[in-house]
């Protein structure tokens, strides 16, 4: 088995399969047939193979008949993964995409958002040396109420991580397989792979694609939804900028608290000292006192929190490696190694090789080095 096979067997590609379709069906769904059809078609067009592969959380399960039906008449191969819960859309997306096999990954929402014809977009953009497209509606012809907390909540993003993003919610991705692999999703942060995936160093580009007529409902959501959403941003404000130095977020808001704090202070006994002020009855001095412990307390989560890093800190990787670029080898070292080999065929000559056996020859035959091949059917 040539090295190249090799390789592509142990990172978990197949072979062949250009492309998986990873749909993960959660809060609601459309017409999954139609959908499919339609993006089918298009990776055809394209002359690409494909899988598609449905992870449908246990809220979502009258989505099977469609999917059923789907399966029965597709002429690639479809795979339905029932979850046992309801896990929401981050676990869906990280269950579809360690099944998925194509040396390219797209995930798509379990409704239209944006029109098909896209694909050939995303794909020319991730050839060009994207390790993954985001595609973004545009022009948005949906209410007037969609395109304004989607402003509001794109603005946050910018402040919060510093990116150009417009439209991250868009369930259209296109990525390589190793951007999946290094992929941490859980929560709520399904809606920031882009931003989780540039702060692992991957090139994220922005497509602009036609949305569909299906995706112009208006969406409302209760005062939790959104208190989520900013909850999920504070987690990944945390994570882009503080999650290989956590004693700089803790530190800082320690170090606030504790000057506030010892400042209150100050200003009390100044007035007692110099203004004879009684403290019997100043709730403010039990403030500032409570102010500097708090800082004490913060300060010490983030030396806890660097004692954890330092400890685990073999086992993150933080960074990824782009491309190795190796010199080629001095002309006198290759001269050196062509006159060793030449000696030693000379003395080969000298004595028969000995013949090995037949079995132990072909005693590998079917193992990578240990590692089994499970195909999913």
């Amino acid at each position: 088995m040539s090295s190249m096979r090799r390789m592509k067997l142990q990172s978990g590609s197949e072979p062949g399969l250009d492309v998986s379709v990873v749909v993960p069906i959660v809060e609601r769904y459309g017409d999954l047939k139609q959908l499919t059809a339609e993006f089918a078609a298009a990776i055809a067009r394209l002359g690409l193979s494909a899988e598609w592969i449905f992870v449908v959380d246990e809220g979502q399960r009258g989505a099977l008949p469609q999917l059923r039906e789907i399966q029965a008449a597709a002429e690639q191969e479809v795979s339905i993964v029932l979850l046992g819960g309801a896990f929401g859309e981050s676990a869906a997306l990280t269950v579809g995409l360690e099944r998925a096999r194509g040396q390219k990954i797209v995930t798509l929402a379990s409704y239209f958002q944006v029109e098909p014809r896209g694909l050939g977009a995303a794909f020319a953009a991730l050839d060009s040396g994207a390790d993954m497209v985001v595609g973004r509606r545009y022009p948005r012809i949906d209410s007037a109420w969609n395109r304004l907390q989607s402003r509001l909540f794109h603005g946050l993003l910018r402040v919060v991580t510093s990116t150009d993003f417009h439209d991250i919610s868009c369930g259209f991705k296109v990525m390589k397989r190793q951007v999946a692999r290094e992929l941490n999703i859980y929560g709520g942060l399904h809606r920031f792979i882009p931003v989780m995936a540039l702060n692992r160093g991957f090139t994220v580009h922005e497509v602009p694609l036609a949305q569909r007529s299906e995706d112009r409902g208006t969406r409302y959501h209760g005062a939790g939804a959104y208190l989520g959403r900013l909850l999920d941003l504070l987690t990944v404000f945390f994570l882009v900028k503080f999650t290989r130095t956590p004693l700089r977020f803790f530190g800082l808001l320690g170090a606030s608290l504790f000057s506030v704090g010892f400042l209150i202070d100050l200003f009390v006994a100044i007035q007692k000292i110099f203004f004879h002020t009684g403290l019997s009855e100043r709730a403010v001095l039990l403030l500032g006192v409570l102010l500097m412990v708090l800082g004490v307390q913060t300060l010490s989560l983030g030396l806890l929190g660097e004692i954890v890093i330092f400890t685990h800190a073999r086992n993150v990787r933080e960074y990824q490696v782009a491309e190795v670029i190796r010199n080629p080898r001095p002309v006198s070292a290759m001269s050196a190694m062509s006159a060793t080999s030449a000696t030693s065929a000379t003395s080969a000559t000298s004595a028969p090789a000995p013949v090995a056996p037949l079995e132990a020859a072909g005693g590998n035959v079917g193992g990578i080095g240990g590692i089994g091949v499970v195909q999913a059917s």
